[in-house]
């Protein structure tokens, strides 16, 4: 990698060896001095004690405090990463590591990598992705603050689950294990702290086999300002999981709002509905319905636009049900079903346009009508137009629309 220079210190003795490596422990690192020594020896003892072959990989991030040579001493494989950012560091420093299992873990000695034999053992079982579970192996007071551990973590984590079906009780641990086959083909992207999230949002999208163990969090050692920020970096995790998450950003919402229009408009069009003596629901609130229609409508158009271009852009790996539509709904048809509602609102209009014009454009008493066949006019437009933007998205980014075929 070119943003990434590689400084060999001694190795373990286990990859000193004539054995291959078989796990590698990838620690990414900003200015750790205080605490990373720890890190090391707990890991390097760890690999004597289990008999495993093993390295560690430390990511530097530019730390001037000598974290850099305090790995080299302690027998570390030290990479140089220029671009800063956590999900970087992890990323240049996994794609240097040599072993087929990787296990992650923070340099503030806030994890016991003594515990690495026990992620090594459940990969060795034949799952994917191993997840430390803080809530379930204990936080030590201090270790971390009350705002994560009873509302940030706990919303994240179960929105991760409703959204995704990840079947995880700790979505942001930084203590976890995935194998190398896993990692390649998940394209993780995130330069940020997103880079937890992504993973585990990628690896639930191909099913990927993922499990658990208890892990105790203790207080960290850096000795500085955690470079967590705590509404900033939640607020960017919840934007991150509802871009991944194009049904529950704008296929719900704008289904819901449709929905209601509809009904709204349907209920009052025959005349005004009595809902109390004191409460008469007329031709306003049909106008409403009307606008909740098309806003919905809008929305749902704005959903199939994302859907496409995060299936393209490889955000969304649950391609199949994708495939299928893609294949059937194809700008024909769309065009049909927005020439049909297009002419169907036409005519009604028309047909309404000629009664007040036999009445000489006397009073408009048939508002109701305007607004109902209107409403299917303005769909029919927008259910063109969309048509046309979604087969150019789709051919532009080599997806399936019309005659092209999903790459």
């Amino acid at each position: 990698m070119k943003r990434a220079l590689a400084s060999e210190g001694a190795l373990p003795d286990s990859a000193a060896t004539s054995r291959p490596v078989e796990v590698s422990v990838v620690i990414p690192c900003l200015n750790e001095a205080n605490s990373l020594a720890y890190c090391l020896d707990k890991a390097m003892g760890a690999f004597r004690k289990a008999g495993l072959s093993g390295e560690v990989v430390v990511a530097d991030n530019g730390s001037t405090d000598g974290s850099i040579q305090i790995a080299e001493e302690h027998g570390a494989r030290v990479l140089r990463v220029s671009e800063r950012g956590y999900g970087a560091a992890l990323r240049a420093g996994i794609a240097a590591a040599r072993g087929p299992f990787i296990i992650m873990g923070d340099a503030d000695d806030s994890y016991d990598f003594t515990d690495v034999p026990r992620f090594v053992e459940k990969l060795r079982e034949g799952f994917d992705v191993v997840m430390g579970n803080r809530f379930r192996g204990g936080i030590k007071p201090g270790a971390m603050p009350s705002l994560h551990k009873y509302f940030g973590n706990p919303s994240l984590t179960a929105m991760l689950n409703l959204f995704f079906q990840a079947g995880i009780g700790d979505s942001y641990c930084g203590m976890r294990g995935f194998t190398r086959a896993l990692y390649d083909r998940l394209d993780v992207r995130s330069s940020g702290m997103e880079f937890a999230l992504e993973m585990i949002i990628k690896s639930a999208q191909i099913g990927a086999r993922i499990t658990e163990i208890p892990i105790i969090l203790w207080p960290d050692k850096r000795g500085r300002a955690p470079h967590l920020r705590s509404f900033r970096d939640g607020w960017r995790s919840l934007r991150f999981m509802l871009l991944y998450a194009p049904n529950w950003l704008f296929f719900l919402p704008g289904a819901s709002l449709m929905a209601v229009g509809l009904a709204i408009v349907f209920w009052l069009l025959p005349g005004p509905r009595t809902i109390s003596p004191r409460v008469t629901l007329d031709i306003h609130t049909m106008i409403f319905g009307v606008i909740f229609t098309l806003l919905g409508a809008q929305i749902l158009s704005i959903g199939a636009f994302a859907k496409v271009f995060s299936y393209a852009e490889r955000f969304d790996r649950g391609t199949v049900s994708l495939k299928r539509v893609l294949r059937r709904v194809t700008l024909e048809t769309g065009l049909l079903l927005g020439g049909v509602l297009f002419l169907a609102g036409l005519a009604g209009c028309a047909w309404v346009t000629w009664q007040w014009a036999a009445s000489g454009f006397g009073p408009l008493h048939e508002v109701r009508q305007v607004l109902f066949w209107s409403m299917w006019l303005f769909l029919g437009v927008q259910v063109i137009f969309a048509s046309f933007f979604l087969s150019m998205l789709g051919i532009s980014r080599g997806t399936y629309i019309g005659d092209y075929d999903l790459k």
